[in-house]
């Protein structure tokens, strides 16, 4: 604040002291008009460059109307956005010593040079303006605003690099609108500023789907990785199964070379193949236990379960569909609907063969489990009325030359398999 306050009072003086009679002139009021509405919709251009349509108000209020009307424009839209959003008054005051006291100096300079307009000199000084508002605009913030979020200045130097985007792209703007006005009148420039804004507007509305996209997606992969994560509390096998199979089910999808896509597709399955099973019974669920009719048929919901928790959750498309049918056999005695050959989706396929093939071989799965060459004979076996055969063979190829450790699995870790983060950045991603 001891640095703020005194710049926004250096502000506050020098408009006091400017001429105002262009505040009489329709295009200031034109222009604090339309660079409020601009603050007021939050509306800027953001990702690897961010401008604000106030800020070239601001700029078109320097190049024809002079300080007064300068600062009052820029002022005006930081109050409005201030009051609108009610973020931090600190970062208030920040915003109102960094934006609108820059454009009054550049103002004062501008105005002494006095070019005159439809000349080359003109368009030059005021893109030259513009680098040096910004400049100024960030020398301001960027430390004070380092100060008050506890960080060192020194590491505000960093972001100016990537401020030179910004600097281009608002000189390009500030100086085609500009020319409009000179060309065409108050009409034509309020015209493009209000394209700018709404198109500005809209890729902040779409910004802001893509982080609510990146939470609810946060939260979907959380209330999963928990629920498998109890689901092992449960059965001891079930989290490093799902890894075992999410890993194998990538590799053949890979080797088979479906798209990247379909690759992920079967990996984040195989994680979720077995997601319906919360819903069993601990009877069901225990070791050896000897189950009835009523449980086998608990057991053989548990692929629809599954994908019906998927659908509600409601981010992962296909995934429910090939959780579905992983059960599902190629001669039709299969489960829960006994799909046969086309039918069933071909990454339901690979998943199939590759949690049968970790069934048989895992430790925990079996007290007496196969071996690698064992397990591949039996899936050889129902290779063409269980399993399809050149999934099958394909696996086979991917074992062959492996060592141990890849072949059984034993150490699958459902926590690398997930890879949290690497979801939640593909989820909030543009498609």
């Amino acid at each position: 604040m001891a640095l703020a306050a005194p710049l926004v009072l250096l502000g506050l003086v020098g408009f006091a002291l400017a001429d105002k009679s262009s505040l009489s002139d329709p295009l200031t009021w034109a222009l604090v008009g339309i660079g409020s509405a601009s603050a007021l919709m939050a509306a800027f251009f953001s990702g690897p460059l961010t401008v604000s349509p106030a800020f070239i108000c601001g700029m078109l209020a320097i190049a024809f109307l002079g300080p007064a009307a300068a600062f009052l424009v820029t002022f005006v839209a930081e109050v409005v956005a201030w009051l609108y959003e009610r973020y931090r008054w600190r970062a208030f005051v920040m915003n109102l010593a960094g934006i609108p006291l820059p454009a009054l100096i550049v103002a004062y300079g501008f105005q002494a040079i006095g070019p005159t307009e439809e000349t080359t000199a003109f368009f030059v000084l005021l893109a030259l303006a513009t680098a040096f508002d910004l400049a100024l605009n960030a020398a301001i913030v960027l430390p004070i605003g380092a100060i008050l979020d506890g960080r060192t200045v020194r590491s505000s130097l960093g972001a100016l690099v990537a401020l030179l985007p910004t600097f281009g792209i608002s000189m390009v703007l500030t100086l085609a609108i500009a020319e409009g006005y000179i060309s065409n009148g108050l009409a034509a420039l309020a015209l493009l500023l209000v394209v700018i804004a709404v198109i500005a507007y809209m890729s902040r509305l779409v910004t802001h789907s893509r982080a609510q996209a990146r939470e609810y997606a946060n939260l979907s992969w959380g209330i999963l990785s928990s629920l498998v994560r109890t689901l092992d509390e449960r059965d001891h096998r079930a989290a490093r199964h799902c890894a075992a199979v999410a890993r194998f089910a990538r590799d053949i999808a890979a080797l088979a070379k479906l798209p990247v896509r379909d690759q992920e597709l079967a990996h984040t399955a195989g994680l979720l193949h077995d997601i319906g099973k919360f819903a069993l019974s601990d009877r069901v669920m225990e070791r050896g236990a000897e189950l009835s009719d009523a449980d086998w048929r608990g057991i053989r919901r548990h692929p629809d379960i599954g994908a019906d928790l998927l659908r509600d959750i409601g981010v992962f498309g296909p995934v429910g569909e090939i959780v579905r049918c992983h059960h599902e056999r190629l001669d039709g005695r299969g489960y829960p609907r006994g799909l046969t050959g086309e039918d069933i989706p071909e990454v339901a396929k690979i998943v199939a063969v590759a949690e049968v093939y970790d069934t048989l071989t895992a430790p925990d799965t079996y007290r007496t489990p196969m071996n690698s060459f064992e397990a591949l004979n039996e899936l050889r076996r129902v290779s063409g009325t269980q399993l399809e055969g050149r999934y099958v063979e394909m696996l086979a190829d991917l074992l062959s030359g492996t060592g141990t450790e890849y072949r059984h699995q034993d150490e699958a870790s459902f926590d690398r398999e997930l890879s949290m983060e690497r979801r939640m950045s593909e989820a909030a991603a543009p498609n």
